[in-house]
């Protein structure tokens, strides 16, 4: 049978690829730390729908939770990157320590930065970010940033006005530190498509962004890492509303392509929430979905080796990664 023969969105198409479950490798490298979904942004396509409202005690890591946090990942030795995200991960008060504790111990430090908050002032707390570049780079922390397109019309478009000349500022700043300069603190930039089709290649649109960027303002980066928008939360209701929802499907389904499979960063990782509870990846986390067996497990409940070849929690919305040259949080996968 055919994919399009199946009903659509019916829950269990993409388990239908597989004979068994799939599964995660037999080490596992990397804890991604959802830190909270506070953001100053309210973008389009985020699926974990950040936004400056998203204040609740449950929607941010407190310090207790973010120690714990920390010392399950000094005891793991398997655990080589620690992957940082939200919201804006920086406006969560853990942060800071956070990294500086993770350095020290020679962890790799991964922050997924909305570069709009180095320009960003609170205006009912007044605090502002502007320290930000100098703490990434003092802890060598490898940034990697959001830009969902070199033109300012497309970004704003996605991201809300203004935000385009605040990123661009955002990025210089970091360039001002040594980012995208010195080998030792690198500067990846994320592009994610503006409309409901599946990015271009990724090789072919860095070499576009490096073009603009340098020649438009002198901003120079590392790579370019093009991700496909996942169906879900935010963008999934838009889809809806206009009318998309099962044409993104299909075209999601018709690119599935099996080479991407091994590449899976589920296969690879463990995400943990606010609270630290379990999840596959950050877009299962989105969705409630948690690691398949350990729904009531935090992650200072297991080590590293227990959660190696675990079954993952899938669903449609993983075409989304397994679509065309595949998706991850490291961008393209072949």
């Amino acid at each position: 049978m055919s994919t399009l023969d199946l009903p659509i969105l019916n829950g269990t198409r993409f388990r239908a690829r597989f004979e068994t479950e799939l599964y995660a490798a037999s080490k596992i490298t990397t804890l991604q730390i959802n830190i909270g979904y506070v953001c100053n942004l309210a973008c389009h396509h985020c699926h974990v729908e950040s936004s400056p409202a998203r204040t609740a005690p449950q929607d941010n890591m407190d310090q207790a939770t973010a120690r714990r946090v920390v010392d399950w990942v000094l005891a793991q030795p398997s655990i080589k990157t620690v992957d940082i995200t939200g919201g804006s991960p920086e406006m969560n008060p853990n942060f800071r320590w956070m990294v500086a504790k993770l350095h020290r111990h020679g962890l790799h430090l991964i922050d997924r930065c909305n570069p709009t908050i180095i320009e960003y002032v609170d205006r009912q707390s007044g605090e502002d970010y502007r320290w930000v570049p100098a703490i990434l780079a003092d802890n060598h922390v490898e940034v990697v940033a959001s830009l969902p397109c070199y033109s300012q019309a497309n970004v704003e478009k996605q991201r809300g006005r203004g935000s385009y000349n605040a990123s661009i500022e955002g990025l210089l700043k970091l360039n001002a530190v040594g980012y995208g300069k010195d080998s030792a603190l690198r500067l990846n930039l994320v592009y994610n498509p503006i409309g409901p089709h599946l990015p271009p290649p990724q090789d072919a649109l860095q070499a576009d962004y490096k073009r603009e960027l340098e020649s438009r303002f002198g901003l120079i980066f590392n790579e370019l890492w093009t991700i496909t928008n996942m169906p879900i939360t935010r963008w999934r209701h838009q889809l809806q509303r206009d009318g998309q929802l099962e044409a993104y499907m299909t075209m999601l389904i018709d690119a599935y392509n099996p080479d991407t499979i091994d590449g899976l960063m589920c296969r690879h990782q463990i995400s943990i929430d606010p609270q630290g509870r379990l999840y596959d990846c950050d877009f299962n986390q989105a969705l409630g979905l948690h690691t398949p067996g350990m729904e009531s497990s935090y992650i200072w409940d297991l080590s590293a080796d227990d959660l190696a070849d675990r079954a993952i929690a899938t669903d449609d919305h993983c075409y989304g990664c397994t679509a065309g040259c595949g998706s991850s949080c490291g961008g393209a996968i072949v």
